[in-house]
């Protein structure tokens, strides 16, 4: 058989029991498919009836009210929450244009709003829809909607009453308030807790000036007493004579010549005195202070002062300047400076060879304002590396129970912090612990709604 004759008998439909079987395979071919495509159609419409639950759910459940529209600002759905605030069905708001369930004023805000949401989202534009018990006014977020050419289909709005964003912001301001007080009781319980732990040094420090005015004031009594004897002398016209005698006698050529002596050393004293009773009101005080000048270099002498009266073992070796002026709340740099240096103290007191170092300077440079700065250098252990990260953290401490609140160094650093500098701890190369503090000669300015807890000095 050539070729062609092949050809053409495989072209010759078949006949009889081949062309059944054939038939009947295409048959099954095709139910088999008609039975897959409907096992996917049912998986389908489960997935879709479930989607469409979990929808609806979500629409009933939202507090806020939803409204979908096409884009000429038709309704096309809404949700429970709207339903209950106009007191009507979906069925009668559906069809009809969003602008109508707003009040007069508002129609015109909301035409506009549909007409902008074109190009762009809109937050939090208020407007008042009427409700079922009267005008409710809103804060709605409107975004568009797009096919998948890209094409506006529709509005999707979401409302939310300003009766209820005021009730939570008005918790919100209470919740603030609350925690800001507690902060501001935190902050003033670690300052009298310092307070306290200076109280030894500040009485001897005290007492010193108290006893120089206190010594010089008898003195001067007793001069007083000698001064009106000769004088009445003089008054009753006693002769020349006796009154060389009794000015030899009470000695009231150096009583005179020692008035001046007196006089100033009362008054030394007492500026000494007031400098350490301003210092403590300072330290201590509520109430927020302006910033003022300050002088570093006397806060960090005022606070070893205190602190060292307590535990005369501790050397010091000073390495500070007459002066270095800087702009700031001067009470709460005191605190910052206080607490670095009990710290210091703290951490080596019971030490043989107990021995602090303090310097400070000032940093110029051409590209950035000047820096004034202060380390606290001890010799102790140091502190270990798993608490190093975790020493600015608010009630954390090393120091045993009932030694410290663990809020010094987290109020410290606030207080760097808003000043405009900044507080660092680390391990010494040689051992012991450094604590550098850095404060901006001008501090950057701050206005009351930006001040933190810290700003109470």
């Amino acid at each position: 058989m050539t070729k062609a004759d092949q050809l053409t008998d495989a072209a010759l439909p078949r006949t009889g029991e081949d062309a059944w079987l054939s038939v009947i395979q295409k048959m099954d071919e095709a139910y088999a498919d008609l039975v897959d495509y409907q096992v996917q159609v049912e998986e389908q419409n489960v997935q879709l009836e479930e989607a469409r639950t979990f929808f609806d759910g979500v629409l009933a459940a939202m507090s806020d009210v939803l409204i979908a529209c096409d884009h000429e600002g038709r309704i096309q759905q809404v949700n429970r929450a709207c339903e209950e605030l106009t007191g009507r069905d979906s069925k009668t708001l559906i069809g009809e244009r969003i602008a109508a369930l707003a009040t007069e004023v508002s129609q015109p805000i909301l035409k506009q709003c549909l007409s902008k949401v074109r190009h762009e989202s809109i937050r939090d534009l208020e407007v008042t829809l009427e409700g079922r018990d009267g005008p409710v006014p809103l804060a709605l977020n409107c975004s568009p909607r797009f096919n998948k050419r890209g094409r506006l289909i529709g509005v999707v709005v979401a409302g939310r009453p300003l009766g209820e964003l005021q009730k939570a912001f008005k918790e919100l301001n209470e919740a603030h308030a609350e925690l800001t007080l507690a902060q501001e009781r935190l902050v003033q319980a670690e300052k009298m807790a310092s307070l306290g732990r200076l109280v030894a040094g500040v009485a001897h420090e005290l007492n010193n000036p108290i006893s120089f005015v206190y010594g010089n004031m008898h003195a001067l009594q007793r001069y007083t007493r000698r001064l009106v004897q000769y004088f009445d002398a003089v008054q009753s016209g006693a002769s020349r004579e006796a009154l060389c005698q009794m000015r030899e006698e009470l000695r009231i050529d150096k009583a005179i010549a020692d008035l001046d002596s007196l006089v100033e050393g009362t008054l030394e004293g007492a500026d000494r005195v007031r400098e350490i009773v301003n210092d403590l009101k300072q330290f201590s005080s509520t109430q927020r202070s302006e910033k003022l000048p300050y002088d570093l270099a006397h806060v960090a002498q005022s606070a070893l002062h205190w602190i060292l009266k307590e535990h005369p073992r501790v050397t010091v070796e000073r390495q500070l300047p007459e002066q270095l002026m800087g702009n700031g709340h001067a009470g709460q740099i005191h605190q910052v400076v206080v607490n670095l240096i009990q710290n210091a103290v703290d951490s080596i007191r019971y030490q043989d060879d107990a021995h602090l170092q303090i310097r400070a300077g000032r940093i110029e440079s051409q590209d950035q304002p000047p820096v004034l700065w202060l380390e606290v250098v001890d010799n102790g252990i140091g502190i270990a590396a798993d608490d190093l990260p975790r020493l600015f953290d608010p009630f954390f401490t090393t120091k045993p129970p009932g030694q410290g609140t663990g809020l010094g160094l987290s109020i410290s650093y606030g207080i760097a912090a808003e000043h405009g500098g900044q507080l660092s701890i680390h391990n010494g190369e040689h051992g012991g612990v450094v604590a550098r503090l850095e404060l901006p000669v001008e501090p950057p300015e701050q206005s009351e709604q930006s001040r933190g807890i810290y700003g109470q000095s």
